[in-house]
């Protein structure tokens, strides 16, 4: 079995395309991820030729945490064991959720294979690209990318002045809340979780009607408006919320921490900021989603 599994590996190798040209220092392990999130982060501080390959979720845009473009310079993998040892990594990054058969076969096979968790907090995201530093030898890499995120959270710190009220609305009206990635950099940019304050955890549905009666003050609509699949965030219903602003959030920027962190202060710091100004001029206009014709076009019964 295992030879014919060998076989498969060289076969995968050879055909194989993609990955950064160049072998890392010899004192280097190298790295195959097979996790989106650490994908974005060993990008950012692993050696030329160190990572080996990244996870399939980055060579595609609606599922990428990092710059697609960025992501095709690296080889991709679906995570099998057997691409896996086409490669032969000295260090295998996965998340929480490996397969327990996979990740046994991986031990099988002697590679080391670090997991990583979901991380709740700014805290516990940093901490991990600290540990991916750590792993693949590159600490003071590491350490740069945290002071860039730290940097980036001070620029987006909001000034004196209580904190606005908002939810992150996702397709079906799933919300993430309390214990959250998002939720802490909402808190670091000026917001205040609105389903975090409701008790709400991660991946809990918040039902329109719950939105109408008492609305915040900002909607983050994380999806695609136009699609059928997230109709709801388009909702004409939502025009009736005069105090409330609906403001489209790239679903990219919930999935990771790390580097993403940098990117989502700094979109959220904008919407801030433009609600402060448009307090000055009266009510909340709604921007940034459908216009009027398109409620309408979702009123209309849609045609079989």
């Amino acid at each position: 079995m295992r030879t014919a599994a060998l076989l498969l590996a060289l076969l995968l190798a050879a055909c194989s395309r993609g990955g950064q040209e160049g072998a890392p220092p010899a004192d280097l392990p190298t790295i195959v991820s097979l996790n989106p999130c650490s994908d974005a982060v060993l990008h950012e501080i692993a050696a030329p030729g160190q990572l080996l390959a990244v996870s399939s979720w980055s060579h595609h845009p609606a599922s990428s945490s990092m710059g697609v473009e960025a992501a095709r310079r690296y080889r991709s993998v679906s995570g099998t064991v057997e691409e896996v040892l086409a490669l032969e990594p000295d260090i295998v990054v996965a998340g929480a959720f490996l397969p327990p058969a996979t990740e046994a076969a991986f031990a099988d096979l002697g590679f080391r294979v670090e997991k990583l968790p979901i991380a709740a907090s700014i805290a516990q995201s940093e901490a991990q690209v600290r540990r991916l530093s750590a792993l693949a030898g590159r600490t003071a890499e590491g350490e740069r990318l945290v002071a860039r995120i730290d940097a980036a959270l001070a620029r987006a710190a909001p000034g004196p002045g209580p904190a606005l009220p908002a939810v992150v609305w996702q397709s079906g009206g799933i919300v993430p809340g309390r214990d959250t990635l998002i939720a802490d950099v909402l808190e670091g940019t000026g917001f205040a979780s609105f389903s975090a304050l409701r008790g709400m955890g991660q991946a809990d549905y918040l039902p329109l009607e719950t939105m109408l009666a008492d609305p915040p003050r900002v909607i983050f609509a994380a999806g695609n408006a136009a699609s059928n699949d997230d109709r709801l965030l388009a909702h004409p219903a939502l025009a009736s919320l005069a105090e409330t602003r609906r403001e489209r959030l790239d679903p990219s920027l919930l999935w990771c921490g790390g580097p993403t962190i940098a990117r989502a202060a700094e979109r959220l710091a904008e919407v801030r900021d433009t609600v402060a100004a448009l307090r000055k001029q009266g009510p909340l206009a709604i921007d940034d989603m459908p216009d009027r014709q398109e409620a309408a076009a979702f009123a209309r019964p849609r045609q079989r």
